[in-house]
């Protein structure tokens, strides 16, 4: 997938948005919020860059002058979502303050970049681009399109997160710090946050004078009111445990895991107690002789660890480029690998409606519903096998890439990068 020639996407025929649209599959994978949701013989009716219904092909009522494409032996699926994305810009490490919470990657996007082509490609339509973790707040990340368009264009949601790191990389930063001196910065920048957004909350209710504006702070007033997640870059059992207690624990903060490897998954139980999802990668497996946990030469999953624990909320990332976007069906797949248990298409859940849901973006993507995006994957079977393919991909509507190079509609027109 990575060496295909870009010209093909150059002069892409794509469906004229008033047109409804039909597509016919030999099966849906739904990714619905609850449980295996498959459908076969499906049909999906495209109307202005929206899912308008799906069903079985029989039941469903295609509109007048439809253009109706049947794709044979092909699967039908969401596009898929990475919570843990640096390669959408220019790139920023935070390496300014210990706690950075003002600022933001969005200055920095590059819409049109070759490496999100690459991505978009293997059918991750939805990113969250994020800062890095040199420091323990790195900045706000946002949430993007990976298609066409400027960003206006391919802007899902700002501010996507507030980025929070711990581990070793913040720990390299300034002085060299501590785990204990990490907790001690975050927790105080955090208490300041908190008590501005309430502030903020009392003047908005008529209870007190406006308060001076920190657009350091103004984040908080996102996370305050749950219109934001906390990303927390965590990984070892160690810095995962004071991540869920401080984030989650202590502050109340909508946060997930972002990360989750070596050691981590014991705390699976607290994780989903504390309502924390596990968005787990770049490393999908804690090899046989680790020092700060002996195994017995086992080779463990972090994925199957996390479900082994019974934490029902699972996804994936790629930390692209540590693991190149375009490789994020590959990380469901090395869950699998390493013990997952996929028989309901939970590896395929955990990059489409898991990590939608956790991002708090379900109700736009992440899942084959009326009234979503229509992010739409075509592929050759399960997107988790790593012997299956996409083939086209649509985002909101409209076909941006096939690899067949055989679309056709009775209406198109060229869109051009």
């Amino acid at each position: 997938m990575a060496a295909l020639s870009f010209a093909c996407l150059c002069a892409l025929p794509v469906a004229a948005q008033e047109t409804a649209q039909v597509l016919i599959a030999e099966k849906a994978l739904i990714c619905g919020a609850e449980g295996r949701e498959t459908i076969n013989h499906a049909a999906v009716v495209i109307v202005d860059g929206r899912i308008e219904a799906i069903g079985r092909a029989e039941e469903v009522e295609f509109p007048d002058g439809a253009v109706v494409q049947d794709l044979g032996s092909r699967w039908i699926m969401p596009g898929m979502v990475d919570l843990h994305s640096h390669i959408a810009g220019s790139g920023h490490n935070g390496p300014v303050f210990q706690c950075n919470p003002g600022l933001r990657v969005s200055a920095g996007v590059t819409p049109h970049n070759e490496k999100l082509k690459l991505g978009m490609l293997a059918g991750v339509t939805t990113v969250l681009y994020i800062p890095g973790s040199a420091t323990n707040m790195g900045g706000q990340g946002v949430l993007l399109k990976t298609g066409p368009g400027d960003y206006e264009e391919i802007l899902v949601r700002f501010p996507g997160s507030l980025k929070v790191a711990q581990g070793n990389n913040p720990r390299r930063w300034g002085y060299g710090m501590a785990n204990t001196m990490m907790n001690h910065q975050i927790r105080v920048t955090l208490r300041k946050g908190k008590a501005y957004a309430k502030r903020w909350e009392a003047y908005e209710r008529g209870e007190r004078e406006r308060p001076e504006r920190h657009l350091h702070l103004d984040i908080f007033r996102d996370l305050e009111a749950k219109r934001t997640q906390i990303s927390m870059h965590t990984q070892y059992y160690q810095v995962v445990l004071s991540s869920l207690n401080i984030m989650a624990g202590e502050f109340g903060f909508d946060a997930y895991i972002d990360h989750g490897s070596f050691d981590s998954w014991p705390l699976a139980q607290l994780a989903e107690e504390l309502g924390v999802a596990a968005i787990l990668g770049p490393r999908e497996v804690l090899w046989p002789r680790a020092r700060t946990y002996p195994k017995d030469g086992r080779v463990e999953g972090s994925a199957w660890g996390f479900q082994k624990e019974g934490h029902p909320r699972i996804g994936f990332n790629t930390d692209a480029p540590v693991v190149p976007q375009e490789e994020l069906p590959l990380q469901s797949a090395m869950g699998v690998r390493y013990g997952f248990d996929n028989r309901e298409f939970a590896a395929v859940r955990g990059v489409t409606i898991v990590p939608a849901e956790v991002a708090g973006i379900d109700h736009q993507v992440g899942s084959l519903a009326a009234g979503k995006d229509a992010d739409i994957l075509v592929v050759t079977g399960d997107p988790s096998d790593p012997r299956s393919a996409v083939e086209m991909v649509w985002i909101e509507g409209e076909v941006v890439a096939d690899v067949r190079g055989k679309y056709e509609t009775e209406r198109a027109e060229v869109r051009r990068w």
